[in-house]
């Protein structure tokens, strides 16, 4: 006798487990977000836009913006760059640096920060002679987009090589053999098939970049007005009991959650309709 379907489980079963999958949502992720909005206007909304256009609120979101897109142009082209030598190409080490790709993920953003002011600080392996030559990186923006790309780096390339390994390189070789070149190979066959999975991971990178806080705070030096991102101003901003002010800027974040989540998942019902093409 053949065991009965998952989904042919008792009604009370399936309710109990649907209404705890329910609550634990509501709990952990509505309710925080629904609180973050009711204490960002609980002064108003002329309160709410003053703590927006603050200059050091300003100031912070530039610097978040700025960090963000030379992130995220960074990891797009190396994400590209690392699924194109992995997917398209044997050589050896190449499960090695597939490896190294995802260590990100398992190393403390915290532990990355201050690998960077070991490397780049005033009294660190290159900063003696990147200060001596002009060169600022620690406790300025170069640093935080540093640390934020090293944070984010996984997230293109992760998206990226799964799916190149499973299209294979047999439309690139037919390129080739009616006489493309590799612009154009790249271009006109191999980008087509992975924009819906290039948008996806660029999309998940902006949402890290945009609200990492572990190694920005060690790298940043917590400058207000100048190293300060939308998550150090929050932080700085609750522990000056400034609750409304805090909150009505973690709301930007919390906007930037909501519009993250809608787009991804037109885009996972994109990928599903094309195969991931």
């Amino acid at each position: 006798m053949s065991a009965a379907p998952v989904r042919d489980e008792p009604g009370l079963v399936k309710v109990l487990l649907i209404a705890l999958a329910v609550a634990f949502v509501g709990l952990l992720i509505v309710l925080p977000l629904v609180a973050v909005f009711a204490q960002a206007f609980v002064k108003g909304w002329d309160a709410y836009l003053d703590a927006l256009v603050e200059p050091d609120a300003l100031a912070a979101v530039r610097l978040t913006l700025l960090v963000t897109a030379l992130s995220l142009t960074a990891n797009t082209v190396m994400g590209l760059v690392m699924a194109w030598a992995i997917t398209k190409f044997e050589f050896p080490g190449k499960s090695f640096l597939i490896t190294l790709i995802d260590l990100p993920f398992s190393v403390s953003p915290v532990v990355a920060g201050l690998v960077f002011v070991l490397l780049f600080g005033a009294q660190g392996y290159f900063g003696p002679w990147l200060i001596d030559n002009g060169w600022k990186i620690i406790f300025s923006w170069p640093g935080i987009t540093l640390a934020t790309i090293f944070v984010t780096f996984p997230f293109v390339a992760r998206e990226l090589i799964p799916l190149m390994q499973e299209q294979g390189t047999v439309e690139e070789e037919a390129a080739v053999t009616l006489g493309a070149g590799g612009w154009r190979v790249f271009s006109r066959v191999t980008l087509p098939n992975i924009k819906w999975a290039l948008l996806y991971g660029v999309l998940l990178c902006n949402a890290r970049a945009m609200g990492e806080f572990g190694a920005v705070s060690v790298v940043s030096g917590h400058v207000r007005g100048e190293t300060n991102t939308i998550p150090l101003q929050v932080e700085i901003l609750y522990n000056e009991y400034q609750f409304q002010a805090s909150f009505a800027v973690a709301s930007l974040l919390a906007l930037l959650a909501i519009v993250t989540l809608l787009a991804k998942t037109l885009l996972e019902a994109r990928l599903g309709r094309s195969g991931g093409h």
